[in-house]
């Protein structure tokens, strides 16, 4: 995702306000793993469209067009093409995972290719991804799939996407027969990525499509995700009733949330309040509607939805966090969001400008401690180019997770983005987020190992997933 103005709504709940400092040498001793749970998942997470190559969607017709302006929708003009040729190199990536060390894996189908038309399933591709799943087990990694990771066939699109109801049945009935298909193959479910920030960038903002700019069109969306989270909860455990692992639950189902820290700029009465409410738009809405199985929005003067959803309340059986960066927020009445969201000159930043702040992924794992279900780590990386970096970052969110969990947060897994190179949607292929550098300028797409691969063995050793040389 990148960083922009969200909308400042007033939910009500206020931000963090402890602000933690991580001593870099404790973080540079630290036995990183060994304080980690047993059964603890380490691995790595992507997405279909970002990596498989060849996917055609609603995404792909808008990497094709570009703003009014003339500025094209992808900024450094690219599209996502072969990308890096997953769909063919599956079983390379496979050793790549092994190399790792890696114990469970985290990807997303593309349900464009399933369900190419409403009514119509591509076999084969159901067949290639029960295909993928079971050659993981195989290798003793665990598949974390996803349903939705931000990309719609054309044909939902077309009618409205995720501001037409209809496209809760149409969901619900691809979440229904993929779990019939792929259920004995796969335990852990992910529904939906990051509603809240589809909902900004696609329909507020208008930078990824549809490319929108209406607060009422983002509401709508949010609330359906939302739903839609719950109906294919539902059929998936309906509908996988085969415990694929052995360790007597046959479905676990979640979502992938996105966390950012929304920090005052300035003690002043102004800023502190615009942070809040922007914290709570964007950091709270989702939970709050799935611990309390109702979904409330409020866009003053647009919108407001306040509504109890069937199978909400109970759907998740695991909350998981994607967590990059912090934003500074300054009120700004001038902008539609009410606030401004920035980095300080003189803070250390990725290659997209994203602040390094790992104690941020911990001040989240202690603040939803307490809603009642384990937590994941389902995304954390940095966009690096060099790759130097990143070994860093990687070991100092590590660090962050494993604090966490000696103050009493639940967590059972962490998953580093990415596992490779990828299209990095509205941002194209210029940012590098892989343990793995793509060479997407070769034939086979080469992949080759950057520093931080060293840096996730030496966890991975710790927690016993592969022998110490």
């Amino acid at each position: 995702m990148s960083r922009r103005a969200v909308l400042a709504l007033p939910l009500a709940l206020a931000a963090c306000s402890d602000r933690p400092a991580f001593d870099a040498e404790d973080i540079r001793h630290a036995t990183l793993g060994a304080g980690l749970p047993s059964g603890f998942l380490l691995g790595t997470a992507t997405a279909s469209h970002q990596i498989e190559g060849g996917t055609v969607n609603d995404w792909s017709a808008w990497e094709q067009s570009a703003f009014p302006d003339g500025r094209p929708h992808i900024k450094d003009g690219s599209v996502s093409g072969d990308a890096a040729q997953s769909w063919q190199r599956f079983d390379t990536d496979v050793a790549l995972m092994k190399t790792l060390g890696a114990n469970a894996y985290r990807f997303s189908l593309e349900w464009s290719r399933l369900q190419p038309a409403r009514g119509q399933w591509d076999e084969a591709a159901l067949a290639r991804y029960r295909e993928q799943a079971r050659a993981l087990r195989q290798q003793g990694i665990t598949p974390l799939v996803t349903l939705y990771h931000f990309t719609l066939p054309q044909w939902v699109s077309d009618a409205g996407g995720w501001e037409n109801p209809a496209t809760l049945d149409d969901f619900e009935a691809y979440a229904a027969h993929v779990a019939e298909v792929l259920g004995d193959e796969v335990d852990w479910w992910c529904t939906v990525n990051e509603p809240n920030v589809l909902a900004v960038f696609g329909y507020l903002d208008g930078v990824w499509p549809p490319g929108k700019k209406d607060a009422k069109a983002m509401a709508t969306a949010l609330s359906h995700l939302i739903e839609a989270h719950a109906r294919a909860s539902r059929q998936l455990r309906v509908r996988d009733t085969v415990d694929a692992d052995g360790d007597g639950y046959a479905t676990r189902v979640g979502l992938a949330h996105h966390v950012r820290i929304f920090q005052p700029a300035t003690g002043s009465t102004a800023d502190i309040t615009a942070a809040g409410l922007t914290d709570s738009f964007f950091n709270e809405s989702v939970p709050l509607a799935l611990r309390t199985g109702r979904i409330h929005l409020s866009v003053p003067g647009s919108v407001s939805i306040d509504r109890e959803v069937a199978d909400l309340k109970g759907s998740s059986d695991w909350l998981g966090l994607n967590y990059y960066s912090r934003d500074y927020v300054r009120q700004d009445f001038r902008e539609a969001s009410l606030s401004n969201q920035y980095v300080p000159s003189g803070r250390p930043v990725s290659d997209l400008g994203w602040d390094i702040y790992p104690e941020g992924l911990y001040l989240f794992l202690l603040r939803f401690r307490d809603l009642g279900i384990p937590l994941f780590v389902t995304e954390n990386g940095m966009a690096d180019a060099e790759g130097n970096r990143r070994p860093d970052y990687f070991r100092s969110h590590v660090y962050a997770v494993e604090q966490a969990v000696k103050e009493g947060a639940d967590v059972r897994g962490y998953f580093h983005w990415s596992l490779m190179d990828n299209f990095e949607w509205a941002e194209g292929y210029t940012p590098r987020f892989g343990l793995f550098r793509v060479d997407f300028d070769s034939p086979d797409k080469a992949r080759a190992p950057t520093p931080a691969v060293e840096s996730f063995q030496d966890v991975a050793r710790n927690l016993g997933l592969m022998p110490t040389p």
